[in-house]
């Protein structure tokens, strides 16, 4: 029998990371069964934004390269169109996955679902019900372009069967009956074995950088809502500044040059301010590796990331979250995510909350076994086999 082919397509720095997950066990107990072919649009293009990741993680490297690079939405997202169309069509796979709510993910959709490809999507029915936030539209258009959909917790699953999905649906499965399934999230997966792996090949990273286990916290800011407005990004800077004096803590920051001088030139006097404190610590971009390390021995994480938000929860660590709204609802219900946006009222509150209750705090097992590579692969390989 031969192998169902599959075309795993990734674009952003996450979706390396998501995809590794699915490569490894392809690699392993699907090898027999699953021909892959990495697709990498190049929407991060520059080596310590995509290709390092490739060396690092020891991902498969990808067997084509679309070299979009970056660009406004509708440019970015015409170009993958056009260029994916073709690999699409000369591959003739079996399936195309794609991954989260980027626009190499409605891309890769749209052209795939046009010509008739069925489209598999992992994180499917997340929804921060913003409709002003780009990765929303992608989400949501992505969804309803699938045959299969893999929704990572109960509450995407949920959410699905409020647009009219319907777990009922049997074989055969098409876009216009789609299957709706319930996997868990192949993030834990990969926090699973890349905290190992980062224990093994980086185990002198915070040594290097004089940290100390649970005396600091990390701050990660990357969305444009923030770093592009200089009113929020004064509000979080400033505020996260004065918590970090009052309390004596350390906060660790790594961050975009984009963003440093986005401050720089919207607050000179605090970037001075932040630049001669010994109690900030701004550094470059880290690796995949390095993140996992400071996240799992961070006190707690500040941050607008949606990954960030869910591996603080992984590593058992309080998140404040400097946003109004977030797609992974559950952790705010469970109490050990607060949603501040940029209000520096809100940022100081949860500060306080979490350092003085850190020890009431629980986090439940949400977001499966961390074998969601496996189910989602058998479930593949069962519906398109069928």
């Amino acid at each position: 029998m031969s192998r169902l082919k599959i075309l795993n397509i990734v674009g952003a720095r996450p979706q390396i990371i998501k995809a590794s997950a699915i490569s490894r066990a392809i690699a392993g107990p699907f090898k027999n069964e699953i021909e892959e072919v990495i697709v990498h649009t190049g929407q991060h293009y520059d080596r310590e934004m995509s290709e390092i990741f490739f060396d690092e993680l020891e991902i498969k490297v990808p067997d084509h390269n679309l070299h979009v690079g970056s660009g406004k939405h509708g440019r970015q997202t015409g170009m993958i169109l056009e260029r994916i169309e073709d690999v699409i069509m000369n591959e003739k796979p079996d399936c195309v996955i794609v991954y989260g709510d980027t626009n190499s993910t409605l891309a890769a959709a749209l052209a795939a679902s046009k010509q008739h490809y069925p489209v598999v999507h992992i994180e499917a029915g997340m929804r921060s019900f913003n409709k002003s936030m780009p990765e929303e539209l992608n989400r949501i258009m992505t969804d309803h372009c699938s045959t299969l959909l893999f929704a990572p917790t109960n509450t995407a699953f949920k959410n699905l069967m409020a647009e009219g999905f319907r777990p009922e649906n049997v074989a055969p499965y098409n876009i216009n009956n789609p299957r709706i399934f319930l996997t868990g999230d192949i993030m834990y997966d990969n926090s699973l074995f890349y905290a190992e792996l980062a224990e093994r090949k980086k185990n002198n990273f915070l040594q290097r950088m004089g940290l100390s286990e649970d005396q600091f916290i990390l701050v990660t800011i990357h969305r444009d809502m923030n770093t592009d407005d200089p009113v929020r990004l004064n509000a979080i800077f400033s505020t996260l500044v004065d918590l970090s004096e009052k309390n004596g803590i350390l906060l660790v920051m790594p961050l975009h040059p984009r963003t440093i001088k986005a401050l720089g030139k919207s607050a000179p006097q605090l970037h001075e301010r932040m630049t001669s404190s010994g109690l900030i610590k701004v550094l470059n971009p880290v690796s995949f590796l390095e993140m996992i390390l400071l996240e799992k021995k961070s006190r707690m994480i500040i941050t607008d990331s949606g990954g960030v938000q869910k591996e603080s929860h992984f590593f058992s660590k309080p998140c404040i979250v400097l946003r109004k709204e977030t797609e992974w609802v559950e952790l705010v219900k469970n109490g050990t995510v607060r949603l501040a946006d940029a209000d520096p009222k809100k940022i100081a509150e949860a500060w306080e909350y979490f350092m003085n209750n850190k020890e009431l705090l629980q986090y439940p097992g949400f977001y499966g076994d961390g074998k969601a590579a496996d189910t989602i692969l058998k479930e593949i390989i069962e519906v398109f086999r069928s």
